[in-house]
């Protein structure tokens, strides 16, 4: 069999290294699917200065329950997924309803690269560097109506591409939903890519949400629907174990699943003697999320 690397720059090239680099592809619009960031940005103010983990973590071990229920079963059985061509229906309270399309989306929004802390709820955690543009831009372009309150999302459902959804795990399609607040601020992207590539059919593609604050299964992958609401929207895990799983599922370590503690965290990548460390509050994001929170019960509205 003939050799083939499959290792790829991001794989094995220290973070500083891999910037510097990053910062000259940018000025070059030779990313796929759109994906041409705007050189005059350069690192974005949002990002978190640590150093990302390897594309083959990132892809390798997630949720993507509409693949399987295993961490490896979305990498397994992802490629049976067709992302082109794809659009994404906006309705409800917006002035400009439709169906737009991924390439008429992408022409009128800024990518940046996002350096941002993951945390899910099983208490394990990554760092990803994404390729996105803020929601809301794409909001604005809709036309947020004033009695607009929520944002409600819908994954993508085709059972014959996605294998798990033949079960009854979940009720299928997969929703999400935020506060239109937490949906508008700088933090919330619309993920197209990691590192530079199209976005992995395995993490999301093409078009997932990132909400960086929140646990992860908050971040809606392969979504098809986004609709602007006053009332709050039912949500696939709160349905399901609202108990277990609230409409905010902000990452908060002093507030624990019922069946275990929130309070730390394992970092993938790190070796099975990694030591697991401390959990952040907002992960991590406090100083720039808490105030939508002000005198909110962080216990009761988990």
């Amino acid at each position: 069999m003939a050799y083939k690397n499959v290792l790829k720059y991001s794989d094995v090239t220290p973070r500083a290294d891999y910037m510097n680099r990053r910062q000259l592809m940018a000025g070059a619009a030779g990313l796929a699917a759109g994906l041409a960031l705007d050189p005059a940005l350069g690192a974005s103010k949002y990002s978190v200065d640590i150093e990302p983990n390897p594309l083959e973590d990132i892809t390798a071990y997630n949720n993507f329950y509409e693949f399987g229920t295993g961490k490896t079963d979305p990498a397994n059985n992802a490629h049976m997924l067709t992302t082109d061509p794809w659009s994404v229906e906006i309705d409800g309270m917006v002035d400009r309803p439709g169906s737009y399309g991924l390439e008429d989306i992408l022409k009128n929004v800024t990518l940046e690269e996002r350096i941002y802390r993951f945390r899910c709820v099983e208490t394990w955690s990554m760092v990803v560097p994404w390729v996105g543009f803020e929601l809301k831009q794409l909001l604005d372009r809709a036309g947020v109506q004033g009695s607009a309150k929520y944002v409600a999302f819908q994954t993508l459902f085709r059972p014959e591409e996605m294998p798990g959804q033949k079960t009854v795990n979940l009720e299928w399609p997969y929703r999400e939903g935020l506060r239109l607040d937490e949906a508008m601020h700088p933090l919330t992207i619309m993920a197209t890519g990691i590192y530079d590539e199209p976005m992995p059919k395995q993490n999301g593609a093409p078009l997932r949400l990132v909400v960086p604050w929140k646990y992860g299964y908050k971040s809606i992958k392969s979504i098809v629907r986004v609709t602007l609401t006053d009332k709050e929207p039912q949500t696939t895990w709160n349905m399901l174990q609202p108990r277990e799983y609230g409409f905010y599922s902000n990452v908060n370590p002093e507030v624990s699943h019922p069946r275990w503690s929130q309070a730390f965290e394992k970092p993938i990548g790190g070796g099975l003697l990694a030591r697991r460390q401390e959990t952040l509050m907002f992960n991590g994001y406090a100083d720039e999320v808490a105030e939508l929170y002000d005198g909110m019960d962080l216990v009761m509205n988990h």
